[in-house]
């Protein structure tokens, strides 16, 4: 076994990654607070071709040398967008015919397992806040809500590692034969 070079893995250049289609996939981050989580989900967005990246509330924006010390440059890749309030974001998205999806543990959460997402049908996923998670009043906005079940004393996961969860099972399983 050899680990692959860079040329070995045909990485798409910027140019590239611009014109790529992208999977019908938008991230939504609610008042989070970490710039560090903020730059790993602009390269997690990247990593899996995500069309937008919307960035919300208290959530920090690029330029920043925390947020671009994690995305390794995916702030100049991937597509971003900033609102001062969720529920303006959710709007959007809902009127571009979005199925608004929370990444949070509710009493109506479905175990991400078992989830199927619908195949042709664009997605739009929130994550919350790292303290108090996603709002209320954005909850409310949600069509439904995924949960990632979990074994050990703690309740909840970092957001960039959720993200990558996420991400890679709904694209896995809307492309699958």
């Amino acid at each position: 076994m050899k680990k692959l070079s860079a040329s070995e893995l045909n990485r798409l250049n910027l140019a590239e990654f611009r014109h790529a289609r992208k999977h019908p996939v938008a991230i939504v981050l609610d008042n989070v607070r970490s710039m560090f989580n903020i730059g790993s989900v602009f390269r997690t967005a990247d990593a899996f071709l995500v069309e937008h990246l919307h960035l919300c509330g208290i959530t920090a924006t690029p330029p920043n040398k925390e947020i671009h010390k994690t995305a390794l440059g995916a702030t100049e890749s991937v597509q971003w967008t900033y609102y001062p309030h969720t529920t303006d974001c959710l709007q959007r998205l809902k009127s571009d015919d979005y199925l608004i999806c929370a990444v949070e543990l509710t009493d109506q959460s479905i175990p991400l397992e078992t989830w199927i997402p619908e195949i042709n049908r664009k997605i739009a996923f929130i994550f919350g806040n790292e303290v108090n998670g996603i709002s209320d009043e954005v909850l409310a906005l949600a069509d439904l809500a995924v949960g990632i079940p979990q074994f050990g004393t703690k309740h909840s996961l970092n957001i960039s590692v959720c993200a990558g969860i996420v991400i890679h099972h709904c694209l896995l399983v809307k492309n699958s034969p």
